[in-house]
């Protein structure tokens, strides 16, 4: 069982990190959001949204002001690394 449940926590974080190295590509190629290039972008930052948020409101609390360059995807990246690992080793625990 424990097994399962670490691999759907790779799976997940391996998915979730793939998706915010997709998003930092297609930024700098994408745009016309109405192309079909622009809508699969939208698709992906309406599913990284939600994990590079809080990522960007912590700099900004921070006061981590890196001006046009927005880090808050790295810092999401690295993030869900960590947590993928200590709920890796949690359940291995377990």
């Amino acid at each position: 069982m424990e097994i399962i449940l670490i691999t759907a926590i790779s799976w997940f974080a391996r998915l979730l990190t793939t998706m915010l190295v997709i998003r930092a590509i297609m930024s700098w190629f994408v745009r016309d959001p109405y192309s079909g290039l622009g809508k699969a972008y939208m698709a992906v930052i309406r599913f990284t949204e939600p994990f590079v948020e809080p990522c960007r409101g912590l700099l900004d609390r921070l006061n981590l002001n890196t001006g046009m360059l927005d880090f808050s995807v790295l810092l999401a990246f690295f993030l869900i690394e960590i947590v993928a690992n200590v709920c890796i080793s949690i359940v291995a625990l377990i």
